[in-house]
């Protein structure tokens, strides 16, 4: 069984998929003819996005935990026979000052951020590398954040070191496979801030979202993704000039320096 390039009858299994992007991405895949199963705790909301996502599965999962990543997959094999693409979709963020963090708090971020984005790749590449005729067949999507790269958020602390660590552990799986099973994709996606619940879910509370000024729609960040699953690239921002911030960021001869400068602080309003 190859990859297939076109989206029409894929099987995309999206976690965090009640609500939000993940929500936005059921959306667009039933749209192009992909077959969406979507992972998330609540029941009810899942309901709701399938029903506006044609013939959309949903499996009640909690993807913290090891054994439900596993069952949603056995779930998602036992209906469609295979899955051609993971999109680990699920996070949460923080507010809290990085002096002030409990290990509670560290092991949350780590948990629900990195650890879920693990079990679902792993989960995952157990079918993948039984298809494509011993090349493997698959592409995985891990969903981080500009924060993931640029912590200019001082609040969102422990959530810039989760999403750090999933960078790396992404780049670090895509590299184990690169020889071996070379019909797998490995990718990640940086969004900026979105128009969704996350800042009011965050734990602690905090901000909402759609208050930020320039937060980007659900709905373009799941374009962005579906172009990912359509034309697949290691590593995607879904801003322009995303990546030259990053870029700029750590060229700078003294990031201390650039550091006291937007966007890691704002210029006095006139």
């Amino acid at each position: 069984m190859r990859y297939r390039a076109r989206m029409q009858d894929r099987v995309v299994v999206v976690t965090g998929g009640s609500a939000g992007i993940g929500a936005a991405l059921a959306e667009q895949l039933a749209k192009k003819g992909a077959k969406p199963v979507l992972v998330a705790r609540r029941a009810k909301e899942l309901r709701e996005v399938a029903a506006r996502a044609g013939d959309a599965q949903t499996i009640v999962a909690d993807v913290t935990v090891r054994a439900d990543v596993e069952r949603a997959r056995d779930e998602a094999l036992a209906r469609h026979g295979r899955i051609d693409a993971w999109i680990n979709n699920a996070g949460r963020g923080i507010t809290r000052l990085p002096s002030q963090l409990t290990d509670d708090d560290l092991d949350d971020m780590m948990r629900v951020n990195v650890k879920s984005a693990l079990y679902g790749m792993q989960a995952a590449l157990a079918v993948f590398e039984k298809q494509g005729d011993g090349k493997g067949a698959g592409h995985v999507i891990n969903v981080s954040s500009m924060l993931g790269r640029v912590p200019f958020a001082l609040a969102r602390a422990a959530y810039c070191a989760a999403k750090h660590a999933l960078n790396s552990l992404t780049a670090s799986f895509r590299m184990e496979l690169r020889e071996r099973l070379p019909g797998v994709h490995v990718s990640l996606v940086h969004p900026g801030v979105v128009a969704t619940d996350f800042g009011l879910n965050a734990l602690h509370g905090g901000f909402d979202s759609r208050d930020f000024p320039g937060a980007q729609s659900a709905d373009e960040v799941a374009a962005v993704i579906v172009d990912v699953l359509e034309r697949p690239r290691a590593d995607v921002y879904t801003r322009p000039g995303a990546q030259q911030l990053v870029v700029g960021y750590y060229a700078a001869e003294d990031l201390g320096l650039a550091e006291t400068r937007p966007p890691f602080v704002f210029p006095p309003k006139p």
